[in-house]
């Protein structure tokens, strides 16, 4: 038998979710079979599934040394610093800016270095999660692309991600800009409001209508500073599709500067010689908040903001010479 008590971080979390993080290498057919046999009580009763569990609440689960042994392996973490920007943090949120060429999450190949690990090693040496007696992973609410750097928003706690979540998928009370270099020169503000929709096996993203699948997507941008045949854009992302930014302007003659994909091709090769960039010019740079309440009050009526990066200054300096 194990007693787990429930912290601050798992406050609101359904039992089951809770268990399964927990013992993160449990069949769910055990974890089930668990709660049906009664095998896992908090404070003392029997609880279902579904339970809501609280922090302060004791959860008791009876299994074996050995079925601890083996559905609870140690996680990968180490306590170090956070070697990256970070812009806010309370109890509940962590805002970081992130460098352009790093992943947010691991990918296929099972790459380490990804601003994640440095997050959880971040709030493992703060002593804000602790790796081996955890049923919640601190979470990003959102994501960006490898080569886009700029603001990223994680969850420290489980209301504190789902928070979030739940801001970034209805739009209505955070608002997103970006910082983007464009081809060609653009004249006054505008804005795209064009479906878009993802092609699965590509990966690619494109400009279709809703009876083909595209989703709705609003980008508005306003003329920051002109650069003879480029334009420096502020973006607001209203909708938050994939490669939104980079399609919109694309679709609309002015491609985001260096975007191998979506982007102007000779342009990306005249780009690379001079200055060697070779991904979109794109920085998440500045994110703000209406009133909130719950966890994320402290967010209410503020700013935050991720400068443009001394990379991507020089790469402008070069190329605009």
């Amino acid at each position: 038998m194990i007693e787990v008590k429930i912290e601050k971080a798992s406050d609101g979390q359904k039992a089951e979710k809770f268990v399964k993080k927990y013992l993160s290498d449990a069949p769910l057919g055990f974890i089930y079979k668990a709660f049906r046999k009664k095998d896992i009580k908090a404070n003392g009763h029997w609880i279902t599934k579904d339970a809501v569990l609280h922090e302060g609440d004791v959860l008791r689960i009876y299994v074996t040394d050995k079925q601890l042994e083996d559905f609870k392996k140690p996680r990968d973490v180490t306590k170090a610093k956070f070697p990256y920007e970070i812009v806010y943090e309370d109890d509940n949120v962590l805002i970081v800016n992130k460098p352009k060429g790093l992943l947010v999450y691991g990918d296929e190949k099972g790459v380490r270095l990804t601003l994640g690990n440095a997050v959880l090693n971040y709030l493992y040496f703060s002593g804000s999660y602790d790796p081996n007696n955890a049923s919640f992973t601190p979470s990003p609410a959102h994501r960006l692309d490898r080569n886009t750097s700029g603001l990223v928003a994680y969850g420290k706690t489980d209301a504190g991600l789902k928070a979030l979540t739940d801001l970034f998928k209805t739009h209505e009370k955070i608002h997103k800009h970006y910082l983007a270099l464009v081809v060609g020169d653009i004249e006054e503000d505008g804005e795209v409001n064009k479906p878009l929709a993802k092609d699965e096996e590509t990966g690619m993203v494109k400009v279709t209508s809703p009876s083909k699948g595209g989703k709705t997507a609003l980008t508005k941008y306003h003329v920051v500073k002109r650069y003879g045949y480029y334009t420096m854009v502020e973006l607001d992302l209203i909708t938050g599709r994939t490669h939104q930014i980079r399609v919109h302007m694309s679709s609309i003659g002015h491609p985001v500067v260096g975007d191998a994909r979506y982007g102007d091709f000779s342009d990306c090769r005249k780009v690379k010689s001079l200055t060697g960039l070779t991904s979109q010019f794109l920085h998440a740079y500045k994110m703000s908040f209406d009133e909130l309440d719950g966890v994320l009050s402290n967010l209410s009526n503020t700013t935050h903001v991720a400068p443009l990066p001394k990379q991507l200054e020089t790469i402008l300096n070069k190329l605009v010479k």
